[in-house]
């Protein structure tokens, strides 16, 4: 499977990830974000408000902590409706946290990846895939740890497989790792 008409953003905790997924957005004029964050204390929520300011008022959001193929399937369905398809975009931020719910709920990780990769191929409407590269720091010292390290790992390679353009984004400079002839985004 080829989606050539997805990009993902590839970078570390604060490295500009997110601001350049919703730099790639604002060429459309019709954009949803898929929020896969949760607000479990109050740091969290303050965070995801201020996220939420700084998208502004031209965004609809969708919050899909754990069915995220399931919403972009819903997006996929009611493009029509939604706007034309090549003047909207979704963006998802971010797949790391999405992994983290998954996994915390003892979710079949491969399973949510391929449905993710086979609901993103049906997907008429261009996205904006954000996660984070982790395989660049220490070692984890738990179990948990390292497993989370090693399916971000897996999740990353999957998508960076089936997409049209792959971005690197370091100290707020995003750096193409991939990209395919003819992506329109």
């Amino acid at each position: 499977m080829h989606l050539e008409r997805h990009r993902l953003v590839l970078g570390g905790a604060r490295s500009g990830k997110t601001r350049r997924a919703l730099e790639i957005a604002e060429q459309k004029s019709s954009r949803v974000y898929i929020a896969t964050a949760e607000a479990f204390d109050g740091e969290m929520a303050a965070r995801i408000a201020r996220h939420k300011a700084e998208r502004g008022p031209g965004w609809s959001t969708i919050e899909a902590p754990l069915e995220l193929a399931a919403a972009i399937g819903d997006l996929s369905r009611d493009a029509e409706r939604i706007a034309q398809s090549d003047d909207t975009v979704i963006v998802v931020d971010c797949l790391t946290l999405w992994l983290s719910n998954l996994m915390l709920a003892e979710r079949d990780v491969e399973h949510e990846t391929q449905t993710l990769i086979d609901a993103l191929g049906a997907c008429p409407i261009p996205s904006v895939l954000v996660s984070n590269e982790v395989g660049w720091g220490i070692v984890p010292t738990s179990q948990l740890g390292r497993a989370f390290r090693d399916r971000q790992g897996q999740l990353n390679q999957a998508l960076a497989g089936v997409v049209g353009t792959v971005e690197l984004v370091v100290a707020g400079l995003p750096m193409t790792l991939k990209s395919d002839v003819g992506v329109r985004l």
